[in-house]
């Protein structure tokens, strides 16, 4: 396989990220549960961005406050000052993004971007603080993604689509679909299965490669099903369980963080 086009994946693989910080282990989107995994030696770190009312950008996944907080009410309808004083877990304050990224200079940042009214904040933020070869972004709007390769430019590492993930999947059963698979990505991020049925296999994974793909899987939370990613050859994994992930990893002699 190629070597990378993207500053963003040219680390050692397989890349272990640590999802919204490890949201099994610890408090998802907060400040702790990022330094904790720094502190595990994470060097890939993913989060989700969204954008409140009067344009601040956060670390937050959910459209509303309700599951996470002790607040109710819509991100984006709010405004900062009003998210300010809701508490992730009643105990941490909701992070905004720039102070996220701007935490540990040597820290890549895998982007999940959750409305398109994300994108012109995050230009502005990225390009001040000069990370464009320190992120990836993805999303599950194929919208969002198109929308993200154009304001960025070709230098920053973005993701497959949802149609772009099934076109790779297509073609990896029939070559006569390959020419349907659109390589402007640095990376296919996937989940275990879709539909109930496995989606990550040897065939998928020739099929990425072939097109210099990068395969993550998301988002996985047993041992067992972290092995078995591991064996089949795939160049990241996503978890909920950062501290189990780096065990695992040290353990097969595949760690690659700090």
């Amino acid at each position: 396989m190629p070597g990378p086009r993207y500053a963003f994946l040219d680390g050692p693989t397989p890349v272990a990220m640590a999802h919204r910080g490890g949201a099994i282990e610890h408090l998802e989107n907060t400040f702790p549960a990022f330094e904790q995994c720094v502190e595990l030696g994470y060097r890939y770190l993913e989060t989700d961005v969204r954008v409140t009312s009067d344009g601040e950008l956060v670390a937050f996944h959910d459209s509303t406050l309700d599951r996470v907080t002790d607040r109710p009410g819509r991100v984006e309808a709010m405004p900062w000052r009003d998210l300010q004083g809701a508490l992730i877990g009643g105990r941490e304050p909701i992070l905004r993004l720039e102070d996220l990224l701007g935490a540990w200079p040597d820290v890549r940042f895998n982007l999940d971007i959750k409305a398109a009214g994300v994108l012109a904040p995050l230009v502005r933020t990225v390009r001040r603080l000069r990370i464009e070869d320190r992120i990836c972004l993805g999303s599950f709007s194929d919208a969002r993604i198109a929308a993200a390769r154009r304001v960025f430019g070709p230098d920053v590492c973005t993701s497959l689509g949802p149609k772009g993930v099934a076109a790779l999947r297509l073609s990896s059963y029939s070559p006569r679909a390959a020419g349907l698979v659109r390589i402007e990505a640095g990376c296919a991020q996937v989940p275990l299965s879709l539909g109930g049925r496995p989606l990550v296999d040897e065939r998928f994974l020739a099929a990425a490669h072939a097109r210099s793909l990068q395969v993550h899987v998301w988002t996985v939370d047993s041992e067992a099903e972290a092995a078995g990613m591991l064996d089949l050859g795939v160049d990241g994994v996503m978890t909920d369980r950062p501290a189990m992930l780096r065990d695992l990893l040290v353990a097969r002699g595949q760690w690659t963080g700090a």
